[in-house]
């Protein structure tokens, strides 16, 4: 390859599995004119993290497995290099693709036992065969960053926890689980995201912290996963002064924590990739087209996720790289691309005609986390008490933001026959009369389904069921069953007047199951709350 040829390799734009006719052809012709290393798929251009603010809807397509599988296939017939394609699928393909395999959020997997860690690898390596069956050898996954607050608008549910130790051993649990079914993962976002309570899909954090600090926390995943040959590291969008002279330079663009710290303290020489491009920290530092490609590839960055100036970076990077550091960086993603079986005609193309998952095999596994990860917050002898009140006129349930007919009252409907309420949606009013329907009732077994995993908003749960939640609990005798991110607790009023409250973390059907197990049978909760919550 000529010298600008080799650049083009650490270009991977973003390409949509549901984009128009003239976007793939664009994308063609970037493949063949400058022979770019990968791409990194996603599901829509409205999906972006960068443009939810800007309210565009995002249409579902029950088609786009079917899309990608044909787009893989057609990208790379196009391409003189083998591509390697890329995804960010750290609870699988179902976080961008519609109808495919979906697994536990990393803070759920938090809550397993030690013990359980085997569960996480399982994880791993099945979200790695559900990759590699479209043609993907690239996970952009999982988080190393330690979510040590719960204000943290970005990473939350992303992280596994707080502990240090337990996010570095399940990390490499997840990625040992990928590596060991042919497919690369990527530790994030050094030098760690998860102190920090900006977005940086949206302006850039600053992390406070001194280079001891940080080595001390942040950094102990990112230093094991340096110790057993992590495929790739990426860096992200936060700035740290105290590596960068007083300075809030974001780290994607610091010489001086990727060169200095990562490659020179840390000892680190396998992949370095940025964080997506296009991402607001960054973008719109440059005016000059190819600019901000430029200076991320000079502050050390190998590849270039989400380069939205591919001609344009590969000319000031020519213009102004050195060919020993152009060498350097090529010759990672060549071994990158060797360990994935791309090359020497090794390459293998997703069957168009097969469409079928093992979803039996995910549906077992994902059980399996739920009976192992399931909280007991507080425990009352609340099956105790439930089971006092069977039968009685004075026991019901009540399912918020779910109709009855979820599955979780399904599965406790025979053992424990009683009145059944819900409330979806509807405001004060709806609940005002929901309330009064309730004051018959002695004991409630609620099911709150949270919203939403991210916490703007209290998690999308609406103020009038904050406060008529926080009237239950002071009213009756509840047990709280809370399907979603734990950091929800501590959104919920009067929530130490519960008499019982345990954690399920998904509202997966399995979840729902399990959750009813542990109700009926009173079995021990093998979990723990991967982070620390300050109930109300």
């Amino acid at each position: 390859m000529t010298l600008e040829q080799k650049i083009g390799q650490f270009f991977f734009p973003a390409v949509f599995i549901n984009d128009t006719k003239e976007n793939i052809q664009a994308t063609e012709r970037l493949i063949k004119e400058h022979n770019i290393g990968g791409l990194t798929f996603f599901h829509s251009r409205a999906s972006a993290a960068t443009n939810y603010e800007t309210k565009k809807k995002i249409v579902l397509n029950d088609d786009s497995f079917q899309r990608l599988k044909e787009l893989i296939v057609r990208y790379q017939n196009c391409a003189t290099t083998p591509l390697l394609m890329s995804i960010d699928a750290e609870w699988g393909l179902a976080m961008r693709v519609e109808k495919t395999p979906q697994y536990p959020y990393a803070i759920t997997l938090g809550a397993l036992p030690e013990s359980e860690k085997h569960l996480v690898y399982e994880v791993g390596k099945q979200i790695g065969l559900d990759l590699k069956s479209v043609g993907i050898h690239y996970n952009l996954a999982p988080l190393a960053d330690i979510n040590n607050n719960p204000n943290n608008p970005v990473i939350g549910y992303r992280s596994f926890g707080q502990n240090k130790d337990k996010v570095a051993d399940f990390a490499l649990e997840y990625l040992r689980g990928m590596n060991d079914v042919g497919v690369l993962g990527c530790l994030k976002h050094f030098p760690g995201h998860g102190n920090t309570n900006v977005d940086s899909h949206l302006g850039l954090p600053v992390l406070k912290e001194t280079l001891e600090e940080l080595l001390a926390n942040e950094l102990v995943p990112f230093i094991k996963g340096i110790e057993h040959n992590v495929d790739s590291i990426m860096i992200g969008h936060l700035a740290v002064p105290a590596l960068n002279d007083g300075k809030d330079t974001s780290a994607t663009l610091s010489k001086s924590v990727i060169e200095t710290l990562l490659r020179k303290q840390l000892g680190y020489d396998g992949l370095v990739i940025s964080d997506a491009l296009n991402m607001h920290s960054v973008s719109k530092l440059y005016d000059q087209k190819g600019q901000l490609e430029w200076e991320a590839f000079n502050a050390g960055n190998d590849v270039l996720c989400f380069a939205e100036n591919v001609p344009e970076g590969i000319q000031e990077i020519l213009k102004n790289a050195t060919p020993e550091r152009i060498e350097a960086s090529f010759q990672r993603i060549w071994k990158c691309k060797q360990k994935a079986g791309i090359l020497d005609g090794k390459l293998s193309l997703p069957n168009l005609s097969k469409s079928n998952f093992d979803f039996e095999t995910t549906s077992k596994l994902n059980l399996k986390i739920a009976q192992n990860c399931i909280t007991k917050i507080k425990d009352n002898h609340n099956t105790v008490t439930v089971f006092d009140a069977k039968n009685r006129e004075d026991f019901a349930k009540i399912s918020l933001y779910k109709n009855i007919d979820n599955v979780f009252f399904k599965s406790l409907t025979h053992a424990l026959p009683s009145p059944e309420f819900s409330y979806e949606t509807g405001g004060a009013s709806v609940l005002n009369e929901l309330e009064e329907n309730l004051n018959r009732f002695d004991t409630l077994v609620i099911s709150l389904f949270v919203p939403k995993a991210k916490p703007l908003n209290n998690f999308d749960i609406e103020d009038s069921v904050l406060q008529f939640l926080g009237n239950l609990l002071t009213t009756k005798k509840c047990i709280l069953y809370v399907f979603g991110n734990p950091y929800a607790l501590q959104v919920i009023p009067n929530l130490k007047k519960a008499s019982g409250i345990i954690m399920v973390y998904q509202d997966f059907i399995e979840f729902q199951e399990a959750a009813a197990e542990q109700l009926l049978e009173n079995t021990n909760c093998k979990g723990t709350l991967p982070v620390q919550v300050n109930m109300l």
